[in-house]
Parts: C-alpha cells; structure tokens; sequence
C-alpha cells in the first residue's frame, strides 16, 4: 500500500510576486505580495505555480519541501526557511507544523500548513 498525502486539505491563493521558483517557500513581503525567505524566517506557504508577476502559494493542507541540515522528526515541530527555498528546523520562531513524512535520501518532509 502507498501513502499520499498529496492534495489533502490543499488551500491556495494567488499573490503577486515575481522571480520565484515552484517548490520554494515564501514569505509576505507587503499587501498581496509574496517573495523569497531569507535563513530563519517564517514562511507562509509553498509556491505551486508561478508566472510572471504572480505566484499561486499554498498556504494550508499537506505539501512537501526540501530541507537542509538535520532531517525534522516526524511530528509537530517548529520550522523556518532555510534560505535556499526548503526549510530547516528552527532553532527558535519558526513556523509549527505537523511534520508527516520525512525522506532523507530526496531531503524532502511532507508537512501540514
């Protein structure tokens, strides 16, 4: 049997902001705009679709992103950007989310916005 969490609970919204990459997470950056995360922010959601000037973010349900260092434990845990477009375990701040699934041969974690 295979577990997908892909699409449950999916909420997204279309912000402006260009320059962005899929897969990446975001931060606010001002009304309606989104833009890249610097190391340790707190980041909003995760890019799906972006287009010249704007960016569909998903901003609740399950999605999955790169991290970077030590690999987040299964289960709540406070996470920030990393500030290469995945995410990290915050050291302090962060953003708490339920951690799903971890992959440490692809660096990816299945969180819940």
């Amino acid at each position: 049997m295979t577990v997908s969490f892909e699409g449950v609970g999916q909420v997204c919204a279309t912000f402006l902001g260009g320059g962005l990459t899929e897969g990446q997470v975001v931060r606010l950056t001002g009304n309606g705009t989104v833009g890249e995360c610097a190391a340790d922010d707190a980041f909003c959601g995760v890019a799906v679709c972006c287009k010249d000037d704007a960016c569909t973010v998903q901003v609740g349900g399950f999605v999955s992103a790169g991290y970077t260092g030590t690999a987040p434990a299964v289960g709540w845990n406070a996470l920030a950007a990393d500030g290469k477009g995945g995410v990290k375990t915050a050291a302090g701040g962060g953003v708490n989310c339920l951690v799903a699934d971890v992959d440490t041969t692809a660096k990816t974690v299945t969180i819940m916005l």
